[in-house]
């Protein structure tokens, strides 16, 4: 029998476990550092949700918050310039371990993370992704905003928004 998910924000001692998932699902420069991971869970815990099978993290979703989101911006991957309490978000990695994919838990991740982030009264989230994921945000009601200036790891990116009514 499969565990219940259990959703949770990160904290310090889950660095090491998510920095495994993220190499493991995500291509060379691709890929977030350990220090960064670790950087983002200890700047802003509440933007960074860890799902849990069992006792173990299977997957995580990790944001910083901006007032004006530039998505090109680099450093802002390093939290230069987040900012908790903006009312943007913008989401810097979304992602399962291989081993769990194809089982609906991005899915779940992702309903989850939206909705504590309305709760949490912000305006948007933002995200970028590659070409063959577009369709899957929209589902979730995220807007197609425009292809990329960013070429982070060497590829292609599209800029895309979700927008809270209030």
């Amino acid at each position: 029998m499969t565990p219940e998910p259990l959703f949770r924000d990160a904290v310090p001692a889950d660095a090491a476990r998510c920095y495994e998932i993220e190499i493991s699902a995500y291509e060379g420069d691709e890929a977030a550092t350990l220090d960064k991971i670790a950087l983002r869970i200890g700047e802003y815990p509440q933007g960074f949700l860890v799902l849990e099978l069992g006792g173990r993290i299977v997957g995580f979703i990790n944001s910083g918050g901006a007032d004006n989101v530039v998505m090109a911006d680099e450093a802002f991957k390093e939290l230069v310039g987040h900012d908790p309490d903006a009312e943007n978000v913008v989401i810097m990695s979304v992602v399962v371990d291989p081993a769990f994919q194809g089982q609906g838990y991005s899915t779940l991740l992702m309903r989850e993370f939206i909705a504590r982030m309305r709760a949490m009264g912000k305006k948007t989230i933002h995200l970028m992704c590659r070409d063959s994921h577009v369709g899957l945000y929209e589902k979730f009601g995220y807007r197609y905003v425009k292809p990329s200036e960013s070429d982070h790891g060497g590829l292609a990116w599209h800029e895309m928004v979700m927008e809270f009514s209030r």
